[in-house]
């Protein structure tokens, strides 16, 4: 597996990963597929920003995964505090692409030192509380029934990493 940026090129592949998680699971909590549109938006967003968005390549080039960060909120204090993603392909779990990716996502923030790196998780996406406690994420709080999916009631759980102390 080689860990390496992604660019515009793998556009289609990221946004086929999105679209499956929109599909059939509770990681994302939309309920349409996202567009090429909405794609070139979000790498506009991404370049502008400076944001990173890694992939995890198979040895024949194929994007197995992708993690990326992004504003947490959008207020001047939040700055140093960025909410992250990684997401695997389907057919590629279970081998530690994710976390070889948050490992990876992880260093990019210290790198930049920011401060707090926030994952939102669907609470009933055991894997990836466990991902995220194993690379010493801690819980931050619980919203109750926030999102409605699949005819569900849906919990998140904030997680939460400290990386550096803030520069002043």
């Amino acid at each position: 597996m080689l860990i390496g940026p992604c660019t515009r090129d793998h556009a289609p592949e990221i946004l086929a990963i999105y679209n499956h998680e929109i599909a059939h699971s509770t990681s994302i909590y939309d309920y349409e597929p996202r567009t090429p549109e909405v794609m070139r938006a979000w790498f506009d967003v991404k370049e502008r920003g400076g944001l990173p968005v890694l992939g995890a390549f198979d040895a024949d080039g194929t994007l197995a995964g992708f993690a990326t960060y992004g504003l947490f909120r959008d207020r001047p204090a939040y700055g140093r505090t960025m909410e992250h993603s990684v997401y695997v392909r389907a057919d590629r779990r279970g081998r530690g692409v994710g976390r070889v990716l948050l490992n990876k996502i992880v260093a990019a923030a210290r790198a930049r030192e920011l401060h707090v790196l926030v994952g939102v998780i669907d609470a009933a996406n055991t894997a990836s509380v466990a991902l995220h406690r194993a690379a010493g994420f801690t819980h931050a709080g619980t919203l109750r029934e926030v999102g409605y999916k699949f005819g569900r009631w849906l919990d998140v759980d904030f997680y939460q990493l400290k990386l550096v102390e803030p520069v002043a």
